[in-house]
This record gives structure tokens, C-alpha cells and sequence, in this order.
């Protein structure tokens, strides 16, 4: 057997990480004195290991994240009313296995966005599709769809990912037509797909936040039937920080709250 034809080999049976560092491997298990049945076992790891690398890497981008954010990242000592057990059994996606629906709610700067982001970068690493979509844009692309009779295929795009997450409804006013737009979806994925929406306004302000409380109710009514809803109740990352550069004065009130941080 010619060895000198072993890369060309790999590269046909696309063995490309395995062809690409094989002398290294080689040197390595040489090295560690490893048996035969170890070093293929060394080889094949770091295939798999390289493979499973570049699926996250083409889930991520696919998913459209905005900016990299990480649970490892997020300051849950500033937000004590979150509970960081919940989300880091939330973080290993049974949820999203079973088509859950999860709602992240509170002021704006708690850290909403965060935590969908980094639950949506583990959603990706177990394996599952994700699409993230600011709701206005969701909204405005439906819209656009609807009125050149496209609907159907945005509805479709929309629902293929494992985990669709929308975020920061009730930030901007909405299109006229956007509770029924909305509703279409929802009920498009309802316990089909994950849904992972983060908002601004409690649940009971979305028949305000839609226009339409009727639809708002019936689109609550969905999500909330297989759903986790955790609410932060806290002061935002960005004011707090202004606060303690001297950019803004702290209220008595915020003061106290921000001295148990």
C-alpha cells in the first residue's frame, strides 16, 4: 500500500480535518505511545470534534445574531430577581425540544436581549435550528409579503427554524395589520416550534401594544400554553452605569436597590 496517497484518500472520503492535520495526529500519538486502536480513535475525534465545530459555526450564522453574547457573560448579581438555576436549566433546551415557548420580560437594559442570545448560541449547540428577528422587522417583513402576495412563503421561512426568536415587542408601534400578521405565525408554529419572545410590556399591555386586544388574547392564549415566563425586575445595566460615573443622579430609591447589587 502506497501511503503517500493516504491524503488524497481522506480528501475523497472528506476527511478533511483528519487530512489536514495528519502528520501532527501521527506525531502526537507517536508520542503518547498510543496503540493502533487508540490512535484511530484519536483521528476520529478529531474529525468528529471539527465537524461538530463547523455545524455550530453555520447554525450561528444562519441564526443572525446581532452580536455575541454568552450566559457565562451575563451579570446575574445585578439582577437578583432572576434566578440563575432557571436559566441554566433552560440553557440545556428540553424546552425547546418540546416546543415550548419561552417570554423574557422587563424594562428595557435588564439584559433581555442577552439571555435571548445566549440561550439561542445553546439552542444552536444541542443541535437545533435558530432564526433571530427584531419584531419590528418581523413585523414590516410580513407586512411587505401580504401586500405582494407573498405571505405564504414568509410564514413558511419563518417557521422552519427548531427556535424562531423574537425580540423586543412593544419597544415601536406596529404595523395596522400586525396582531393578525402576528397571530398567523404564532399559530404557524404553535407546538410545532419553539418560540423564544422578549418584551418590554407585561402580557396584560399587548392588546394595547398590537392594537387589538381580541387577537393579542388569542395569540397570548398559544404561547402561553406550553411556556416558561420570566419576568426581571431590575435597573438597567446602561443607567446604572452612568449613575456610577456621575452622569446621572441616583434616587434615594435606586440608590438603595443598587446597594444590595
Amino acid at each position: 500500500m502506497d501511503a503517500d496517497h493516504l491524503p488524497e484518500m481522506l480528501g475523497r472520503l472528506k476527511l478533511t480535518a483528519l487530512r489536514d492535520r495528519l502528520d501532527t495526529l501521527l506525531d502526537e500519538a507517536a508520542r503518547r505511545d498510543l496503540s493502533l486502536r487508540e490512535t484511530l480513535a484519536m483521528l476520529c475525534e478529531a474529525e468528529v470534534a471539527h465537524r461538530e465545530e463547523r455545524r455550530i459555526q453555520m447554525g450561528l450564522g444562519i441564526a443572525k445574531f446581532p452580536f455575541v453574547r454568552t450566559l457565562e457573560g451575563f451579570d446575574f448579581e445585578a439582577q437578583p430577581s432572576l434566578e440563575p438555576k432557571q436559566v441554566r436549566d433552560l440553557a440545556v433546551c428540553r424546552w425547546v425540544a418540546n416546543g415550548d415557548a419561552l417570554l423574557l420580560l422587563g424594562p428595557p437594559g435588564v439584559g433581555k436581549t442577552h439571555l435571548a442570545v445566549a440561550l439561542g448560541r445553546e439552542a444552536v449547540r444541542h443541535g437545533y435550528s435558530v432564526l433571530f428577528v427584531q419584531a419590528t422587522e418581523l413585523i414590516t417583513t410580513l407586512a411587505r409579503a401580504h401586500a405582494e402576495g407573498r405571505l405564504e412563503d414568509k410564514l413558511a421561512h419563518y417557521a422552519k427554524a427548531k427556535l424562531l426568536i423574537v425580540d423586543e415587542i412593544g419597544y415601536l408601534p406596529f404595523e395596522p395589520n400586525a396582531a393578525h400578521l402576528f397571530f398567523q405565525l404564532v399559530s404557524r408554529r404553535y407546538e410545532r416550534g419553539s418560540m423564544l419572545v422578549t418584551s418590554n410590556r407585561s402580557v396584560s399591555e399587548w392588546g394595547t401594544v398590537f392594537g387589538d386586544p381580541v387577537v393579542a388574547t388569542a395569540i397570548l392564549d398559544r404561547l402561553l400554553h406550553h411556556s416558561h415566563v420570566i419576568t426581571i425586575r431590575g435597573d438597567s445595566y446602561r443607567l446604572r452605569e452612568k449613575r456610577r460615573a456621575g452622569m446621572l443622579k441616583t434616587s434615594p430609591g435606586a440608590a438603595a436597590t443598587e446597594s444590595t447589587l
